[in-house]
């Protein structure tokens, strides 16, 4: 599921979810452009992915991004995510961290 941002017509960023399996979400590809950044865009598309993926039954939603990514992991942790250990594909991978958040 594909979520985008525009403002004034023009796209600004984008995010989709991967469904896992009946239970879990992944939130995967978030990206705003670079002069929108700061300006709660991020949020705002963040928030409508939590939505989407409580409104497609899923009990929780994870997500990975890099260790040097600091306002991405400023905006998930406000948002409500917590870091877990690394799953899936990026179990030991360096530079990597893994969060989630539960829906219900």
């Amino acid at each position: 599921m594909l979520v985008a941002a525009e403002r004034n017509g023009t796209l600004i960023g984008c995010g989709a979810l991967k469904r896992w399996n009946a239970d879990t979400a992944e939130v995967k590809r978030m990206y705003v452009t670079p002069d929108t950044r700061g300006s709660g865009a991020a949020r705002a598309l963040l928030d409508a992915l939590v939505t989407r993926g409580g409104a497609l039954g899923s009990a929780r939603l994870v997500l990975e991004t890099g260790d040097r990514q600091h306002a991405a992991i400023t905006l998930h942790t406000r948002a409500g995510f917590r870091r877990v250990p690394n799953f899936g594909v990026y179990a030991g991978v360096e530079h990597s961290l893994c969060f989630e958040r539960p829906l219900a």
